[in-house]
This record gives C-alpha cells, structure tokens and sequence, in this order.
C-alpha cells in the first residue's frame, strides 16, 4: 500500500514539473512578442537588394539606443549597368555557339560600399504584431571596381583563328566580334575607383517577435566619384549613379551581456 501511495505522489510530482515546464515556455513566447515590449538591444541582419541599375547583396549591424533610435553600420556590394546598353548573340543570332555580349561595353563595373547610417521610429507595431515605420539613412565610402571587357575576336587575315582581346571600340565591330571571353581575361587590369555615397528611405520591418527581424525598405541612393567611371563607349564617363533601389533583409535581434 505504501508501495502503491510512494508511486502516485511521484507521478503528480512528474506531472506539475511537466506543467511548470509548458507554462515557462508559453511565458518565454508571451515575452517574445511585440506586446511585452522588450528592447533588444543588438542586431545583425542580411538580404538582396535591387537597383534601377542593378543588383547585390547587403549585411547590416545595429544597435538600438532605444525605442525611437536605432544605429547600424552596412557593408553593400551590387552590380551596375548603363541604362543603355543592348545585349548581342541572345539567342545565337550571329553565331550559335558563341557567349552573348554587350555591343560597346569597356568595363564591367560593381561597387562596394562601407558606411554607417541611423533609423528613427514613425510608426511602432501594433501589439498583434504588424509593421513597424521608420525612417532610414546611411552615408560612407563608395568603391567603384571596373573591369575591362574582353571578347573573342575573329582574325581577318585567318577567321579560322579567334583569340581573346580587350574591346577596343575603335577596331572591334560587331561582324568581327564572336562573343564574349572568359570572364578572368582582364582581371588582372581591374581599376578602383574611391568615392562616397549617401542614401536615404523608409524601412518597413514585420513579424511577431523581436528576435526574428524581416524587413524591406525603399529609398534613393547617390554615389559619387572624383574621377568618372567608363562603362559604355561614345557615351560619357559616369562622375555619380543616382538610383532607386529596394531591398529585403532578415536576420535576429539579441542582447549581449
């Protein structure tokens, strides 16, 4: 009978620890929730981000100063395009086996940028969750890598003969252009080009928790060089790109102690 009694007491126990247990992680997701409002403190996040030119990658840091205040610093990298430029040999139109390239394009060109920016709060999230609003801008260095274009071009003298040559827009036209060369010939002739940028929107974030961050934000961006950027021949030298641009990131608040 003892026996029996020593062995309900130990299941009751057993099962109150089991409900303690559920009762602490329902508190932990009820602390989780925009409704506790907890401030974490620290974030990282990353995405894609397009351009009206283009598009890359994007990582950020933060730190939330408080409520209305938030301070990030960002590291970019995306690609950049002329607004005119026409691709050749899509779809094998001149030869059939050949890479498509652009008729008329010098230098490939992609930047990387380093700079730090501030978020302030307009609009917080409802306590069901919902988006939150706020303002955003960024500002640093613009690096701007161009990368000279190489194509197969046809010998004249001997068109069983192709061999990988840097465009020159002067000599190579489209009926001596066979398509374009590994991207690697001319890397070794890759130019820098230091400038700054400045940038500025709206961020969106939604979701239900603090620690889980997805967002989009929607702004304008300028970058700025001291000497310009060649893309395109018989065009002009880019001294600034001004773009609008649309990005997604995501990513996890925390608080270090």
């Amino acid at each position: 009978m003892c026996t029996k009694i020593s062995l309900l007491l130990l299941l009751l126990g057993l099962s109150f620890v089991g409900l303690a247990q559920q009762d602490e992680e329902v508190a932990f997701e009820e602390i989780d929730t925009i409704l506790n409002k907890v401030i974490l403190k620290r974030e990282m996040m990353g995405g894609v981000m397009m351009h009206t030119r283009g598009w890359g990658l994007v990582f950020r840091k933060g730190y939330n100063q408080n409520a209305f205040k938030k301070n990030l610093w960002e590291v970019e990298f995306f690609g950049i395009k002329d607004t005119k430029q026409v691709r050749i040999n899509f779809y094998g139109a001149y030869y059939s086996n050949a890479n498509s390239y652009i008729y008329g394009k010098l230098n490939k060109v992609y930047n990387i940028r380093a700079g730090i920016g501030q978020q302030f709060l307009l609009n917080s999230k409802p306590y069901w969750g919902g988006v939150e609003l706020r303002f955003t801008y960024y500002g640093g260095i613009s690096i701007g890598i161009a990368k000279p274009i190489y194509l197969y071009i046809i010998n004249q003298n001997n068109y069983s003969t192709i061999e990988s040559e840097k465009y020159d827009p002067e000599k190579h036209f489209v009926e001596d252009i066979y398509g374009r060369a590994p991207f690697l010939d001319g890397v070794d002739q890759t130019q820098f080009y230091p400038g700054i940028y400045l940038k500025a929107g709206l961020n969106f974030e939604f979701g239900q928790y603090n620690t889980s961050i997805k967002a989009l934000e929607a702004g304008v961006m300028v970058d700025g060089y001291a000497i310009p950027i060649p893309i395109m021949a018989f065009r002009d030298k880019h001294y600034y790109f001004l773009n609008l641009y649309l990005n997604f990131t995501f990513g996890k608040r925390y608080n270090k102690y």
